[in-house]
């Protein structure tokens, strides 16, 4: 049990996996705006072509 609380503490106290979850969100977030961007481009393409 002293090993998982130890582990847990290590866990908790790491900064590398804050920053991964940051950078996810990031990514996200990035992956988001590119996907509504070609689907807003498109629609404007689509219009101007018929």
């Amino acid at each position: 049990m002293k090993k998982l609380m130890t582990m847990t503490r290590q866990f908790r106290d790491d900064e590398n996996g804050a920053a991964m979850v940051e950078y996810t969100v990031l990514l996200g977030i990035i992956t988001a705006a590119t996907i509504a961007m070609i689907i807003l481009v498109g629609t404007w393409v689509t219009g101007q072509w018929t």
